[in-house]
């Protein structure tokens, strides 16, 4: 419903955490530089990921709280002594990073609805404009706006798990050279596992009031630049 809704090129990606692989999700072959170029494989299809998979990004490693990383400290270290070197990540902005809560030895990932265990986060691949909508969902059914986060983009999984509320992130220069999907026109939105339902009623009844809204507003500026000084019902019937 979320995809035909916002008409979105790549279809909602689940992220679940378990303790062991579960039936269903066969383990993850290949080497990628860094977790979430895994949002990307799991567009098409189910796989089960163990901390050795992620070993190449000790950043997405710590943001995802992975259990039986082997030299995780050293490279963790390596990597925010370059970060801090390039005045990017200080000492101080550490704690500003969220990490998940509870330990995880398993991340299973696939097409939302497709995994076999329910799923933590759902992440959405989204342009402004869907976006939008998804905004204005997060503000009616968590009576807020969601919070809009930099790098690294990883840590918007943790941040959706551990607060039980979405959050947009627009992505770091690591996942978008990672992501082909991530171009510069798309952010990430995540989604708790929970509340995913009620976004995607939400979302089907936003989305249909955002085009019928974008005409009016095409009408309206039109009679507007036309020299008219239309009334809201006079714009309403131009656009329909």
């Amino acid at each position: 419903m979320l995809s035909d809704a916002l008409d979105l090129p790549v279809g909602p990606i689940a992220v679940c955490f378990a303790d062991s692989v579960p039936e269903g999700a066969p383990a993850y072959r290949g080497s990628v530089p860094a977790g979430c170029r895994f949002w990307q494989e799991a567009a098409t299809r189910v796989f089960a990921t163990v901390a050795s998979d992620h070993e190449l990004c000790a950043i997405g490693v710590y943001t995802h709280n992975l259990e039986g990383a082997g030299g995780y400290e050293s490279s963790l270290r390596d990597s925010l002594r370059v970060l801090g070197d390039l005045d990017y990540v200080r000492p101080q902005d550490l704690g500003f990073i969220p990490v998940l809560k509870r330990t995880a030895k398993v991340v299973v990932y696939g097409p939302l609805g497709a995994t076999p265990l329910a799923p933590d986060v759902a992440l959405l691949l989204v342009k402004p404009s869907q976006a939008l909508i998804l905004s204005e969902a997060s503000q009616q059914l968590e009576n807020g706006l969601p919070p809009a986060m930099g790098r690294p983009a990883c840590a918007v999984v943790p941040q959706a798990v551990n607060t039980g509320r979405s959050a947009l992130s627009l992505g770091c220069c690591g996942a978008r050279a990672y992501l082909d999907a991530l171009t510069p026109d798309v952010a990430v939105y995540a989604i708790p596992g929970w509340r995913i339902e009620g976004f995607a009623e939400r979302v089907a009844v936003l989305a249909k009031a955002n085009a019928a809204l974008t005409s009016f507003h095409a009408a309206r500026r039109k009679q507007v630049e036309a020299g008219e000084r239309p009334s809201v019902q006079e714009s309403l019937e131009a656009s329909s």
